[in-house]
């Protein structure tokens, strides 16, 4: 297993169980305690774990948001389902914008063998993961935002209003009937502001997690979203509730 392999599953680990002894890592891995101190050197100055006397955890974000690698590996399973769905939405010829996520990442995977598709995006991973395919991919221009490894785009860098963007996945980090969806950074929702007003079509990929939560920034109301996407894991509560709203809700496992 590569060093690369070896952290992410780590982190994998580490996602489920929080706090993890070094005899456990090194049993559950198959690797010496000098190759896994190696890789925790790593990955502590990275600021993903913290060392801990006889062990190692997660670093935990000081702003509510967890980290994107920490993102990547939770509830992934729930993920991928609402990325297969969404991307039945997708269709040869299309101009989709890819949101910057974990769970829009996703979406990246199953789309790629469309055929004349434009996919804008402002997600380092989704343009990595699109790299070698034949999806047209315009990369947003702006900073460089390293922890959550996305663009976030000044209009007088990138022109946003000369996309003709047909369908925009969305990510958030709180969905509620009131106040819609938020985020947690402000610069993240100010490029989702823009996508949501440029594009034809709003659907938000969410797991179940996000919902009933209302975090630091405002991105949209619910009445500029025409579709949320998630997993079975929603409580039951949730679905008469948006059943009087505008936004259609979509149970990924159904």
């Amino acid at each position: 297993m590569f060093p690369l392999e070896r952290q992410k599953k780590i982190l994998e680990l580490l996602t489920i169980r929080k706090v993890l002894k070094i005899a456990e890592l090194t049993e559950e891995l198959n690797i010496s305690v000098d190759t896994l101190r190696r890789d925790l050197n790593t990955m502590t100055k990275q600021g993903r774990v913290e060392k801990i006397y006889g062990g190692v955890k997660i670093v935990e974000s000081r702003f509510g948001e967890s980290s994107m690698d920490e993102r990547m590996v939770s509830q992934l399973e729930s993920k991928e389902r609402i990325a297969r769905r969404c991307s039945e939405l997708v269709h040869d010829g299309d101009c989709i914008y890819i949101d910057s996520g974990s769970t829009t990442y996703q979406i990246a995977k199953y789309v790629k063998h469309k055929k004349k598709l434009t996919v804008v995006t402002n997600s380092l991973p989704v343009a990595i993961e699109l790299m070698d395919s034949d999806v047209e991919l315009i990369m947003i221009g702006g900073k460089i935002r390293r922890e959550e490894q996305s663009v976030v785009a000044y209009e007088y860098i990138f022109n946003f209003h000369e996309l003709n963007v047909l369908k925009a996945f969305i990510c958030c980090s709180g969905i509620t009937i009131e106040k819609g969806i938020s985020d947690y950074n402000l610069e993240e929702a100010i490029t989702r502001k823009k996508m949501i007003e440029l594009s034809k079509q709003v659907i938000v990929m969410a797991d179940s997690t996000k919902f009933g939560k209302d975090v630091t920034i405002s991105i949209a109301p619910l009445d500029k979203i025409d579709t949320i996407v998630t997993d079975s894991n929603i409580h039951t509560s949730f679905i008469p509730a948006f059943k009087k709203t505008s936004t259609r809700l979509v149970i990924a496992d159904q």
